[in-house]
């Protein structure tokens, strides 16, 4: 919505200095094609009424300005009757000169009428003051060309705007396909992890029932996979709605996160460490379960990079020094391009091959819309690993 508006603010702007801009060319221009007549009329005036003036002298003259003249004109008597002969006493009409000569007349006459609906003709007076001829003239073809310009050119910005709009609303409908099928799925893939363990206890209850101190560790486990299933039902429910924050102690949280991944990594079949430097003194204005989430995601992220056996996943949570609490996760895995990392917040953009490029976008609307924080790429390099960061305002004392 936000590109949209500036786009459509964009073409506003462009549309209104084109007509201005237009506009003050066409008055110019104008302006100079009537003083050209006025030029032409003073001339014929001195000359009609000076009788010692020369013919020879002012026809050259009249010659010299004919070929400055790129616009319509025509000398009249005062009557508003064309002179004759009409080709020599008009300039730039069209006249077809093959017509008979009532034809000639009619086109004429026509022409003087249409003229004289536009601009107001410029008077030719003798020495008593009295109308004896008039020019009448219109606008030349670069002016007309001009005048149509803005129309042509608020054309082309409309179509623009129109199909920045187009686009617009195609990318935004797009994401938002993308992220109702990305919620669904991992909503999918959120339940089925615990739904999986839950199984597995059944079973392990099925051949430990004769052995309590078995069966009380498994259903201590079971509770622990019901708590999250709860816990991802307020997860979902909590989206799209304005989150409950409270000071939390945001170490301890990071430290309960990193604790559940380091005993579900095992399972995986692969060998890496989920290393923590965390300050458990640090507290933050934050809604507990949905963090919690994007720790997840940043983790889950971290050991989904690592494509050899051996590797790992390093937690910091510090304060930096412009004084805001950053959350560090820097894996050894397979690192981002350049082009990865400018697109992985983006909903519905994932480069797994069973992803669906959600996990990062949420976290993006966690941190930055729920929480008034940042999260970005800090670091990445192809083959050297990457590392996200979380800032987060420090928690205000009053």
């Amino acid at each position: 919505m936000a590109n949209q508006g500036i786009t459509c603010r964009f073409g506003f702007l462009m549309v209104v200095g084109v007509l201005l801009y237009s506009r003050i060319l066409v008055a110019e221009l104008s302006e100079r094609e009537r003083k050209t007549v006025e030029l032409y009329a003073q001339i014929y005036s001195r000359f009609i009424s000076n009788p010692d003036s020369e013919p020879d002298n002012f026809l050259f003259i009249i010659d010299q300005l004919n070929q400055t003249i790129s616009f319509p004109t025509i000398l009249t008597d005062a009557r508003d009757l064309p002179d004759v002969p009409y080709k020599d006493f008009s300039q730039n009409t069209g006249l077809d000169t093959s017509l008979s000569q009532q034809k000639q007349k009619e086109f004429m006459v026509q022409l003087v009428q249409e003229m004289g609906e536009n601009y107001r003709p410029i008077e030719i007076k003798n020495e008593e003051n009295v109308v004896i001829q008039k020019i009448y003239y219109s606008n030349s073809t670069l002016l007309r060309r001009i005048q149509l310009l803005p129309l042509i050119e608020i054309i082309i910005v409309g179509a623009f705007v129109f199909i920045g709009y187009i686009g617009f609303s195609y990318v935004r409908r797009t994401e938002e396909s993308n992220v109702w099928v990305g919620m669904a799925k991992e909503a999918a893939h959120q339940l089925g992890t615990p739904l999986s363990s839950l199984l597995a206890w059944i079973e392990i209850l099925k051949m430990n029932v004769d052995e309590p101190t078995l069966v009380n560790e498994t259903i201590t486990e079971m509770e622990h996979d019901v708590d999250r299933l709860n816990i991802i039902a307020h997860r979902f429910s909590t989206i799209g709605s304005l989150p409950k924050k409270k000071v939390e102690n945001l170490g301890q949280i990071v430290e309960k996160v990193c604790a559940y991944y380091a005993r579900r990594v095992p399972h995986i079949g692969k060998k890496i460490e989920i290393n923590r430097q965390i300050d458990e003194s640090i507290s933050a204005v934050i809604n507990a379960e949905l963090f919690e989430w994007v720790i997840e995601n940043l983790l889950k992220n971290g050991v989904e990079a690592i494509e050899s056996q051996n590797g790992s996943v390093n937690v910091k949570l510090f304060w930096n020094a412009k004084g805001k609490i950053t959350l560090t996760v820097r894996d050894t895995g397979k690192g981002m391009t350049s082009q990865v990392r400018r697109q992985v917040f983006l909903p519905g953009y994932t480069t797994k091959k069973r992803g669906w490029g959600l996990g990062l976008s949420l976290s993006k609307r966690i941190v930055e819309k729920y929480h008034g924080g940042k999260i970005y790429v800090k670091s990445s390099a192809v083959g050297k690993g990457t590392t996200f960061a979380v800032e987060l305002p420090p928690v205000e004392k009053g």
